[in-house]
């Protein structure tokens, strides 16, 4: 059985119709497409953010221009795709066997890393639904913080114009409710503010140290796929020894793919209180006190948060992201070391 090359859902080095790894890009080359650069053009959605609440206005454009990083990923990793096909290709056209198995197998790495940028869109896709939480929270606190105002405002103006008014007496009952009720919107709003930053952010930056240690671990196979490739100056008339090296190009690939699979996450703590809170967002002990008004049942507003399902090792729960003992950065797991082949050792020597 084919082992996948990394932990990614779907995610394979290259595969072929079968389902089986290919040590070559050629028998998918027809399966890949370029990507062109997506559009930001003008769109019904677009125009949600000129009525958005004031207080949810900044982080609504933070969220969508989120989006659009999240897209320019998505098409980097498709351009990847296409440029290791046409690596491979133009290898195969230069008639020179050295440089057709070189170029085929650097394009399966470089396929690779297309696919890590494709999953690494996904993952901040992920840290991005989890700011919409505070982004509808901010939208559920705007009434309260604008009712609350108009009230204090009729006041100030009753006041001027008939300071002895019975109304007042009412008007200032209204005010002392609204405070009240906006005192627990604030504390829900920064709650939730504080529990969903640490938790967006923790995921994105587990994130970027997974694709960047997957990419390393890519390229120092890519390095040593290089020293396959004898570069010695030959005179006209002379013929080059005939290419010996397959075998220890497939073997790269392999030890790459294995790399991937025992690749786990090394990172620091980032322990979190969030257990603490109920469902109204406010903290068990205050909840037990019974601290009165709510002001939205739910955070999760009109958008509904997508999650994509995966497999991967580095992800955040309720309470913290995976610890480990420090972020280091390896080609495989710690003590694995590679037997220099003869090519490498001649090639670097």
């Amino acid at each position: 059985m084919p082992h996948p090359f990394s932990l990614r859902r779907e995610n394979s080095f290259v595969k072929d119709n079968k389902g089986n790894r290919a040590l070559s890009i050629r028998s998918n080359k027809n399966g890949s497409s370029s990507a062109t650069s997506p559009r930001h053009g003008f769109s019904f959605s677009s125009l949600r953010g000129t009525v958005q609440p004031e207080l949810s206005k900044k982080l609504y454009k933070l969220i969508k221009s989120e989006n659009h990083l999240i897209q320019s990923y998505e098409a980097a990793g498709k351009e990847r795709l296409s440029i290791a096909g046409q690596l491979s290709d133009w290898g195969e056209a230069t008639a020179d066997d050295s440089v057709s198995d070189i170029s085929d197998k650097i394009g399966v790495l470089l396929s690779e890393l297309g696919e890590q940028e494709d999953l690494y869109a996904h993952n901040l896709d992920d840290s991005r639904a989890i700011l919409k939480a505070i982004r509808n929270t901010e939208k559920s606190v705007q009434p309260s913080r604008d009712h609350k105002a108009k009230i204090a405002d009729e006041i100030a103006k009753l006041k001027i114009k008939e300071p002895e008014s019975a109304k007042l007496v009412t008007l200032e009952q209204e005010l002392v409710r609204a405070e009240a009720e906006n005192l627990v919107a604030e504390a829900q709003l920064t709650n939730v503010t504080r529990q969903k930053m640490k938790e967006a952010y923790a995921a994105e930056f587990a994130a970027t140290i997974e694709r960047a240690e997957k990419q390393i671990i890519l390229a120092r196979h890519g390095r040593r796929l290089l020293n396959l490739l004898d570069d010695t100056p030959v005179i006209p008339g002379d013929v080059r020894p005939a290419y010996e090296h397959a075998g220890q190009a497939r073997q790269i690939l392999n030890d790459a793919e294995d790399d991937l699979k025992d690749w786990q996450p090394e990172l620091e703590d980032v322990p979190s209180q969030a257990g603490n809170l109920e469902g109204n967002l406010m903290p068990r002990s205050a909840s037990q006190r019974g601290t009165g008004t709510t002001v939205a049942d739910s955070v999760t507003g009109d958008d509904s948060v997508v999650h994509h399902d995966r497999d991967t090792t580095a992800g955040v729960d309720g309470s913290r992201v995976s610890s480990g003992t420090g972020t280091s950065v390896a080609t495989g797991p710690a003590g694995r070391a590679y037997e220099p082949s003869e090519a490498e050792t001649s090639q670097v020597a």
